[in-house]
């Protein structure tokens, strides 16, 4: 899990994908890679997210590719299997937690108040994903959160966009942000993958800034 953090919190940005069909997997994992993002959550909300995960990780081992709303132990066994580094959940099921600590997956569950964050440390988990951000109440949120629970990094995810990513990432307890608006809906339907590369460097632009 340490491992994962630390690269996470080297790419700061984790782009949250939702693939519907196979054949654009490849072209994605290249467009972010040429971005100089080589990262990126495969949802499971779609039949093709399995497929989708084995071949960018196959076709791109450079690749940081983990498993999103993962809500049972078996989704988790098989994104494992399909080569995903980490398991990332909306929010904290205790079986999928349990699970993939027994299994000595890296798992990133979702949390966004105390009740869930204690849960998460008695698990001895001290890395979680916010969500839905500013839903929840957003930075400030996690700032409150902060205080009594120093040892806890967030990945804040949802509402996340190019306007607050910089606000977000400058916060210390900030170890990366989820978002969606580089690898959206409509520029996988169109098959922009420029498109998604522009955005992407214009991202890291961002936060390099």
């Amino acid at each position: 899990m340490d491992n994962i953090l630390e690269q996470l919190k080297k790419k700061r940005i984790v782009p949250v994908v939702v693939l519907r069909n196979i054949a654009d997997a490849k072209p994605l994992a290249k467009a972010l890679c040429d971005g100089g993002l080589p990262c990126a959550e495969i949802t499971f909300r779609t039949e093709a997210a399995l497929d989708c995960i084995q071949i960018m990780s196959e076709e791109f081992p450079e690749m940081l590719v983990g498993a999103g709303t993962v809500l049972t132990t078996a989704h988790a066994d098989q994104a494992i299997k399909a080569g995903a580094k980490f398991i990332v959940s909306p929010g904290f099921n205790p079986t999928v937690v349990k699970h993939c600590i027994k299994k000595k997956y890296p798992i990133i569950p979702g949390v966004n108040n105390p009740s869930d964050i204690e849960a998460a440390l008695s698990f001895g988990l001290t890395f979680v994903k916010f969500f839905p951000a500013e839903a929840s109440g957003g930075l400030e949120m996690i700032k409150a959160l902060s205080a009594p629970y120093p040892q806890m990094r967030f990945m804040p995810t949802g509402g996340i966009t190019p306007e607050n990513l910089h606000t977000y990432l400058a916060f210390e307890k900030v170890a990366a942000c989820g978002g969606t608006w580089m690898v959206k809906d409509e520029l996988l339907k169109l098959q922009n993958f420029e498109e998604v590369k522009r955005l992407t460097e214009d991202a890291l632009r961002t936060i390099r800034s």
